[in-house]
């Protein structure tokens, strides 16, 4: 049978899958990208570092907003029909909490450069300049933004982690689908299979 884009209400779709994906390898890069600039000790590499580190932020930025405009238009599957209720709750608060990240971060990333007293231009991919957000210039504010950007890069390690050991937990331990279907695109029939 054909895979649909949409989602069903036991499987994601080509379209949330691939962008569920390419976000989370992105993100993860990000974070250990991040790390890597601010250790190496070249000054010419660690500016070529952080200007792909904020092209990156960008293209995440606008990912994650049409992640998030996907997800409104078209819903996500329902949990296996064994789920508890406490993780009925804690599974979209979860999930609240890391599309949260994946917008602040970028943001922050983007104030902290608008802050800067550099005045270092931000050229996505060197295709155009990005203008700075309407914040203060000045070393205190530069120091702050660092501060909030650091603070959630660690926030998103932890809950990226604990993301992913969930979705281990519910393939190996509980046997569910809730793995698989963020795996494998949905399919007309999928509709009306058991969980």
């Amino acid at each position: 049978m054909a895979f649909l884009i949409r989602n069903t209400q036991t499987r994601y779709g080509w379209i949330a899958i691939l962008l569920h994906w390419l976000i989370g390898l992105l993100f993860i890069g990000q974070i250990a990208l991040g790390l890597a600039m601010v250790r190496v000790t070249s000054q010419r590499t660690a500016f070529e570092l952080i200007q792909l580190h904020k092209s990156l932020g960008f293209l995440l930025l606008g990912l994650v907003a049409l992640r998030l405009g996907w997800r409104l238009a078209n819903g996500t599957p329902n949990l296996p029909a064994g789920t508890g209720l406490l993780e009925r709750r804690a599974a979209p608060a979860a999930h609240f909490a890391l599309y949260a990240l994946q917008l602040l971060l970028p943001l922050t990333g983007w104030a902290l450069v608008s802050a800067s007293v550099l005045e270092i231009p931000t050229m996505p991919f060197d295709l155009f300049v990005m203008p700075n957000l309407p914040v203060a210039v000045s070393d205190a504010g530069e120091a702050w933004w660092r501060a909030a950007h650091a603070c959630l890069a660690y926030a998103a390690v932890v809950l990226v982690t604990i993301h992913v050991l969930a979705a281990l937990r519910h393939h190996f331990r509980l046997g569910d689908t809730v793995l698989t279907r963020m795996i494998l695109p949905s399919r007309q029939r999928d509709d009306t299979e058991p969980e």
